[in-house]
């Protein structure tokens, strides 16, 4: 084992799975190399806003440059895949027992089970628990050789999808104290050494990794909010990665940087369907009847969307051939002079445009809509409490535990916990049980589905769009992990 190196910062963070081979990359993936390779510079849109928390938003920064890592992670289809849990088995409805690989953690010491087992516990007592663990009671130990068991409160049979979240990572005991740390307490083939405040960030290749010596020897990392910022580093060669190109400057970019990616995530049109005009299922259905999405598409995206079909967009790449008709809908009510509000944040610049078109398409229909503006973090508690008619928003439906269950049955169920649209229809809240309730990954797919459509036959969300995620790459960069969940971007096979 090697000895912990000195000189490491303290903060606070954590995270997920390395997926090194699941997603299509720029270049040849395999973890071979020099024997030094060059650093990586990467430009990513968001910094750490949380101080690196461990289970809050940051946990993806660390995922995405190949720090952190848990027991699984996503495939290309979804489904969990192994990542320090080489296996797993269901042993009753509310037992898992998952057999760990032979790992190291940065500081040396080994991933063993009693290790894994007292990570997963400070992630299930934290305040706030981490997204993934919402609504859920968890807890784990050490069971016989290399083998940690898992139990839940209730049945649950997407544990291992949930286990891939970003905010269940495992970290070393090390790691936890009076704040939790990754630094040198993490698994994946970069680890964290340096912080600038919120600018910067630099990591080292850990050269024990159990999936193999990184080719890049280190990852540079600046944190670019401005999106042109972004591209005209990657256009003055100043960084090799930039995640998040605007589609504003896609065009003015060598086509041959410009990567673009299907991803989980879908904008969408929410209508309170508890009070004001959109209590009326009809005048929901106005409202849909008046949307184009294709030219959300064309026009806010020049292309780099794919109109909205459901829930769950291509990227989900199980749920197309398995898409239900929604049934039962209302018929259009006549909406002339009807007053809303539209709500929207500008955190991402492209929903503000999206809002002022959709204002166009429904002012078109009859509806006399008033257009809010707002940075996120003061517009979300008055958008759950339903002070708007209407509200727009991106939301990465797999990012959270990886389950398409989970995202309906928080955002579209009576006891949901991110239910904008504050739907609460019997039959939906059926379908989403049934699908809670199917083990079987076919099965639980299929009800999905039907869940699904079950939601959308009650007009209480519009699908606008599937976004497509643009990544500039360096032509002389190779091995990008482009990967439609959003969790990864940095891995052993990524190099210049």
């Amino acid at each position: 084992m090697r000895p912990p190196r000195p000189g490491r910062f303290t903060a606070a963070l954590l995270l997920l799975p390395l997926l090194s081979a699941c997603f299509a990359s720029g270049g040849d993936g395999s973890s071979g190399g020099s024997a030094d390779g060059a650093r990586l510079r990467v430009a990513l849109a968001f910094p750490p806003a949380e101080n690196f928390s461990p289970y809050g938003a940051d946990a993806t920064l660390l995922s995405r440059l190949g720090v952190t890592e848990g027991l699984t992670q996503l495939d290309a289809n979804g489904t969990a895949a192994p990542a320090l849990a080489a296996s797993w088995k269901r042993e009753n409805a509310k037992s898992w027992l998952f057999t760990l690989r032979e790992a190291e953690f940065q500081d040396g010491t080994g991933v063993t089970p009693a290790a894994v087992a007292a990570a997963l516990d400070h992630a299930a007592e934290a305040d706030p628990v981490p997204a993934a663990l919402s609504g859920i009671t968890l807890t784990a130990e050490a069971a016989e050789g290399d083998q940690v068991r898992v139990t839940t409160a209730e049945a649950d049979p997407a544990l291992p999808l949930r286990l891939s979240s970003p905010g269940l990572a495992i970290l070393s005991p090390k790691a936890y104290g009076k704040t939790v740390s990754p630094v040198g307490t993490a698994t994946g083939p970069f680890e964290l050494t340096k912080t600038t405040g919120t600018s910067t960030a630099a990591l080292d290749r850990f050269d024990d990794y159990w999936g193999g010596r990184a080719q890049a020897s280190g990852i540079d990392a600046r944190f670019v909010a401005d999106g042109t910022a972004r591209a005209n580093a990657l256009r003055s060669g100043d960084v090799d990665i930039a995640e998040a190109v605007p589609v504003s400057q896609a065009a003015s970019l060598d086509k041959g940087t410009v990567k673009d990616t299907a991803t989980t995530r879908t904008t969408s049109l929410q209508l309170n369907t508890r009070s004001g005009a959109f209590k009326d299922a009809e005048v929901r259905a106005a409202a849909r009847a008046a949307v184009d999405t294709s030219t959300l598409a064309k026009g806010v995206y020049e292309g780099y969307a794919d109109p909205g079909e459901g829930v769950f967009g291509p990227a989900v790449t199980w749920a197309a051939d398995q898409r239900v008709t929604p049934s039962g809908r209302a018929e259009p009510a006549a909406v002339k002079g009807t007053g809303i509000t539209l709500a929207t944040y500008d955190n991402r610049p492209d929903l503000p445009e999206v809002a002022q078109v959709l204002k166009q398409q429904l002012e078109k229909a009859g509806f006399e809509v008033r257009l809010v503006v707002r940075e996120y973090s003061r517009l979300e508690s008055d958008a759950l409490a339903g002070k708007f008619d209407a509200f727009v928003g991106a939301r990465n439906a797999m990012l959270d535990t990886g389950d398409a269950v989970s995202v309906l049955a928080s955002d579209y169920t009576c006891d949901g916990s991110y239910n904008l649209s504050r739907l609460c229809d019997k039959a939906a809240d059926r379908a989403v049980d049934r699908a809670e309730a199917a083990a079987d990954t076919a099965a639980r797919q299929r009800a999905t589905m039907q869940a699904e459509a079950a939601v959308l036959a009650t007009d209480a969300v519009v699908p606008l769009v599937h976004q497509r995620i643009i990544t500039g790459v360096g032509t002389d960069v190779s091995g990008v992990l482009l990967d439609p969940y959003e969790r990864t971007l940095v891995g052993t096979g990524t190099r210049r």
